[in-house]
């Protein structure tokens, strides 16, 4: 098992990346109640970039519109298709503190990424240059800050209008 760190601002979040079913987990609920959706695919990203099949995985189940229609409210489902589960890795987030909702599902992301690249040695170059190749953010940390405001001004840049008369 190995477990990784992600940051975004002051958010923060650890996975703990172990073989199980593939379900991954954001402090003890399932992942299915991230909302908005856009965030959710955020999470998978990594593991849909290098692909499902080397985890074991197919693709979780999304139909949230039918789901309101019938009242049923389902748990994303990321298990093998026979079941076993003996390939497919679980995350599971049991720690993600600070920093607003967008925040933390970057952190997630970046944490679950780092994790997918530690837990197989042969093929780390290899995964590391596929994520880097998507996108850089999900192994190197966004250093940008929020910059502090000034006096003279309403924020950290803009000034007072200035007056001759």
């Amino acid at each position: 098992s190995v477990q990784c760190f992600g940051k975004k601002k002051t958010a923060t979040a650890v996975a703990h990346c172990k073989q199980g079913q593939g379900l991954i987990k954001v402090n003890g609920q399932p992942i299915s109640l991230v909302q908005p959706e856009i965030l959710r695919f955020k999470v998978y990203e990594p593991v849909l970039i290098l692909g499902l099949d080397k985890f074991g995985m197919r693709l979780p189940i999304l139909p949230e519109r039918q789901q309101k229609s019938n009242g049923c409210k389902r748990a994303w489902d990321t298990r093998t298709e026979d079941g076993s589960g003996d390939i497919a890795r679980s995350w599971d987030l049991f720690r993600v503190s600070g920093g607003g909702h967008t925040s933390q599902v970057y952190a997630i992301r970046q944490a679950i990424a780092k994790s997918i690249k530690f837990v197989d040695e042969h093929s780390k170059n290899q995964l590391k240059q596929a994520l880097v190749a998507y996108d850089r953010t999900l192994l190197v940390a966004d250093n940008r800050r929020c910059e502090p405001k000034k006096f003279g001004g309403k924020g950290a840049r803009s000034r007072f209008q200035k007056s001759y008369r």
